[in-house]
This record gives structure tokens, sequence and C-alpha cells, in this order.
């Protein structure tokens, strides 16, 4: 069976558990019992996840991933955990490790979605505006990578409030469905998959681990 991988942070925890669902007995799919956090955290961990895995990076065929809106947090009113410039850096670090580690995946990356700024608390916080900003540097950066971008943040820009579970996530059956239909939408076709795949539910109940 083929590989995927899903890297990221606590959104990627939104959808993953029903793509491995919905693949179930097609696709080997992988992703980490952690939020992979900020750009740099994902860095220095992205290897330490085959351990956990059991797998080699060379075994693996797509790679479906995401980092930014930890690094686009102000916590307490301060300036962002990682200025912008910085946040590039990581990217492309990011990007360098992939393509070293896994040289036969194809690589998409996933852009940071939008969050409800007016119901997040004055000492921790996010703004649209800049999470913008962070998914247009990192295109610029993934695009030398030749990496195919999934834009997750206009698919949660067309979604209703309702499918929010909170002013960050979209833990509910509208906000599941939404993101793995449109993950599924580029893995699938990156997997060399044909046909239609049903969507089967497998969605997190619980309080997001970090956000």
């Amino acid at each position: 069976m083929k590989t995927l991988l899903l890297i990221g942070d606590s959104i990627r925890m939104g959808y993953d558990k029903s793509v491995r669902k919905t693949l179930d007995g097609i696709v080997n799919v992988y992703f980490p019992g952690e939020n992979c956090r900020f750009a740099s955290y994902l860095l220095r961990n992205f290897h330490e996840y085959f351990k956990e895995f059991g797998i080699n990076g060379e075994d693996v065929d797509v790679i479906h991933w995401n980092a930014g809106l930890w690094d686009c947090l102000r916590l307490f009113g301060e300036d962002v955990h990682t200025p912008v410039e910085i946040y590039k850096y990581y990217i492309d670090r990011l990007c360098a490790r992939i393509v070293k580690l896994c040289p036969n995946a194809k690589v998409i990356f996933a852009t940071s979605t939008r969050v409800l700024s007016e119901k997040m608390s004055p000492d921790f916080k996010r703004y649209n505006e800049e999470i913008e900003e962070y998914n247009k540097a990192a295109l610029e950066v993934v695009a030398k990578y030749g990496f195919e971008v999934d834009d997750l943040y206009a698919l949660s820009a067309s979604l209703p409030e309702a499918a929010h579970s909170d002013a960050v996530h979209y833990y509910t059956p509208v906000g599941t469905e939404a993101f793995t239909n449109k993950v599924l939408s580029y893995v699938v076709p990156a997997l060399g998959l044909d046909g239609e795949f049903i969507y089967k539910e497998d969605m997190y109940t619980d309080a997001p681990i970090g956000i």
C-alpha cells in the first residue's frame, strides 16, 4: 500500500483521523500523536516522528503538512511568537529537510486557517491579517521547491461560524467533513488512486491538544 504522512498543528488534528478512516485498507496513513506546534518545533522533531511511525522516509509517497498558527500567535499583547522573516527561514529549512528525508514523496503544503479573533482573549490572540501574511510568506518559499498547495485558509473562510468548535478549531461534524474532503481531494490524486472515496467520520471530541 501507499504511505501518506499528515504533519502539522491542531488544525491537522481536526481531519487526520477521518482521512485515515476513509482510506483504511487502501493507504497507510500516519500522523504524530502530538501537536507539531510552530515551524521551528516541527523542524527539530520531523525526523523523530519516523521512529513513532516505524517507517523510513524513503518509503513515504505523499506528505501533507502545515505550520504557522503557532508562529503568528501573540501572547499577552506582545509581538508574534516567530517574526515573519524568521518563520520564512524555518519554512525553508523544513522544505529542505522534507526533501532530504523523504526524497520520493510528493509534497503538499497546507495554508493556515482563519480564526475568530473577536472571540479570543487579549492575552492569547491571532489576527487573520497576520495569518494571511504568514501564508503568503510560506507560499513564496514552498514555490521554490515545487510543492503543491492546499489552500485550507480559503476553505476555512468559506465555512459558517457554526463549523467552529472554538475560536481556532473546526472540531464539529461540518468542519471535520469539510477539511477531510478538502485534504482528500489533494492526497488521493497525489497517491495515484482512482475512484471516489466515501467520507467516514472519526472526529475529535475532546478539547484540542494545544492551540
